[in-house]
């Protein structure tokens, strides 16, 4: 069989088919049936692009005191739902305890018994970010405009559907609720709140290393170790071109982005529709002012 050319997306239709090709179900189904939660495990379970590789950073950062000795944040603290793709033992010793990992399922997905970190961002900036993230790597850059792709790939209100399962569990004592507007604001409070809750002791000196370890001028020094280098590879190897232009590590900037006046109306559209009823926000804004 002639294997297929590698070749980046060029127009959205193209991304779709890439995404159809590399896509594994049963391997995904068989990653997640894996997984043996333990009462002490810690699973960050954002949606896409809010928060996740930071989130990862500051809590192997704390129980590892500073480790930095890894190709991959998700090699130490792997990804549940990809552990079947990369032929990791996702049951395996760790460095430190608790034991971590991170996942994307929504929370009826979630294996249940571990404890969880959620993460919550702005509808519109963690489109944005995934647009910025895909370009270069799954997409030729230039080739799909940015509000064509934020269109086409919000329109099956996945983010609303992860949003509504972890909010409804917002409270409960194994769930720690983040906003990742307030951890942009206070990083320092941030790292207290998750320290406390994976029970890890906070001295002056482990506080100030994780404070470092989480800032964007050392995660953009090492920033190659946020890059998703394993499924990189992989993709590489079967699917995509090498050297791709891609970064996760960016400055995360709240509110700024190049999306039209139309396409931030249908996400707060979208926002109205789905979450308004339940959350009781008409806005994200509004929703958010509530947690502080």
């Amino acid at each position: 069989m002639t294997e297929r050319p590698r070749k980046r997306a060029e127009s959205f239709k193209e991304l779709r088919a890439l995404f159809l090709r590399e896509s594994d179900p049963k391997g995904r189904e068989r990653s997640i049936a894996a997984y043996k939660p333990q009462p002490t495990d810690i699973v960050i379970t954002p949606f896409g692009k809010s928060g996740t590789t930071w989130t990862q950073q500051i809590f192997h950062t704390l129980r590892t005191r500073g480790d930095m000795a890894f190709d991959d944040i998700s090699r130490v603290v792997p990804w549940i739902e990809t552990s079947d793709r990369l032929n990791l033992d996702i049951n395996a010793d760790q460095r430190a305890e608790p034991r971590g990992f991170k996942s994307h399922l929504d929370y009826d997905a979630m294996p249940k018994g571990a404890k969880y970190i959620n993460v919550i961002r702005h509808p519109v900036d963690a489109a944005f970010s995934s647009f910025k993230f895909m370009e270069g790597w799954y997409f030729e850059p230039g080739s799909i405009k940015a509000n064509e792709f934020v269109q086409l790939s919000t329109a099956d209100a996945g983010y609303h559907k992860h949003f509504t399962g972890w909010w409804q569990h917002r409270n409960d004592a194994n769930v720690l609720y983040l906003v990742y507007e307030h951890m942009k604001q206070d990083l320092e409070g941030t790292i207290e709140k998750i320290a406390s809750f994976c029970h890890i002791e906070l001295d002056d000196e482990l506080f100030d290393i994780t404070v470092e370890h989480a800032s964007l001028p050392f995660m953009l020094n090492y920033k190659d170790r946020f890059d998703d280098a394993m499924l990189r590879e992989l993709s590489e190897k079967t699917l995509l071109p090498t050297g791709s232009d891609s970064a996760k590590v960016r400055e995360g900037k709240v509110g700024v982005n190049d999306l039209s006046k139309e396409t931030i109306e249908m996400l707060e559209k979208l926002w109205r529709d789905n979450l308004a009823s339940v959350t009781g926000f008409e806005t994200y804004e509004s929703l958010i002012a509530s947690l502080k």
